[in-house]
């Protein structure tokens, strides 16, 4: 018989460090957190500030957070469930609508700081404008007649969702660039990169901002199978949207979005603070009386009962 080692002995235990709580459930990347959020010290406390992206079952969610010693502050936020007001009623985890999400969240940053008609942003076109390249990266432009407003940094933060070419994570990138963030990014991930060639093709990841891709799809399964296309697109068909309506669904909220990027926000503050809130844990004082006016409760109730009885067989 083999002699087994034991490894976890009573040295290994009296060593060991829990992980952190959101470790632990694999939420949060410390490693990656870590270079995001550390700052020099010789800031002297300036904010860095990271481009979130998020996605849940049925939406996507962009923040602009910044790092503080008793958490993390949120600048600002938007959601693609505010993508209906600007005309965009289906689809809202798609493609499409992670880069108008990322447009949104980028113009209502800067209209926050008054810094919107200071930077633009590019049209979707999906090329590549108003930016200077420096070592493959991009970053927005300074303006020369007004430095002391230099554009809006901060660093794209995936979380744990894998960084892979043509992801949804970029649209919202490219969506936030147009609308004038300074986001330092490569063309390198973007839909329409073909690896091996070392090529670009803009108007191959404009069909997909645009969300042609959803078209394509619409008209060939009506063709081949017309169940599953009712199905399938059953929010589009009791929405009036067609195949022939996606394109300009996009360019439409495209422009409500730079027109008044904060009509839905304002919305959106009243209804989280409608939110019901967590109750006050009760003293045991108040738990004792509440247990005694229960009691009170129950001999009046029974009392009433009792009376309507002898009431009835009288």
């Amino acid at each position: 018989m083999g002699y087994v080692k034991v490894l976890k002995n009573k040295a290994y235990f009296k060593r060991y460090q829990t992980k952190f709580r959101r470790r632990r459930e694999g939420k949060t990347d410390y490693y990656a957190r870590k270079r995001l959020v550390a700052q020099a010290k010789d800031k002297y406390s300036s904010p860095r500030f990271r481009f979130v992206v998020r996605f849940s079952n049925r939406h996507v969610t962009c923040q602009v957070v910044t790092s503080e010693l008793i958490g993390d502050k949120i600048i600002c936020a938007a959601h693609s469930s505010e993508l209906p007001s600007y005309g965009v009623k289906v689809g809202l985890k798609n493609y499409a609508a992670t880069y108008c999400t990322g447009l949104l969240l980028a113009r209502r940053l800067l209209e926050k700081f008054d810094m919107g008609d200071m930077y633009q942003g590019n049209p979707c076109d999906g090329r590549v404008r108003t930016v200077k390249y420096c070592k493959r990266t991009l970053y927005v432009e300074d303006l020369e007649w007004d430095s002391e407003r230099r554009p809006f940094r901060c660093n794209l933060d995936v979380g744990l969702k894998p960084t892979t070419t043509g992801s949804k994570l970029f649209a919202a990138v490219k969506g936030a660039s147009d609308g004038g963030l300074d986001i330092p990014h490569s063309v390198k991930r973007f839909a329409g990169y073909e690896r091996e060639a070392k090529k670009y093709d803009a108007e191959e990841h404009r069909a997909r901002i645009l969300g042609e891709h959803v078209a394509t799809y619409m008209r060939e399964l009506r063709e081949s199978d017309e169940d599953n296309f009712k199905k399938t697109f059953r929010d589009y068909i009791q929405n009036g949207v067609s195949a022939d309506d996606v394109e300009d669904m996009y360019l439409n909220a495209h422009e409500a979005i730079r027109k008044d990027p904060k009509s839905n926000a304002e919305k959106y503050e009243v209804h989280a603070k409608g939110l019901a809130k967590k109750q006050k844990k009760r003293s045991y004082a108040q738990r004792k009386g509440r247990i005694k006016q229960k009691k009170a409760w129950h001999a009046w109730k029974e009392e009433q009962d009792d009376s309507s009885e002898e009431e009835s067989d009288e």
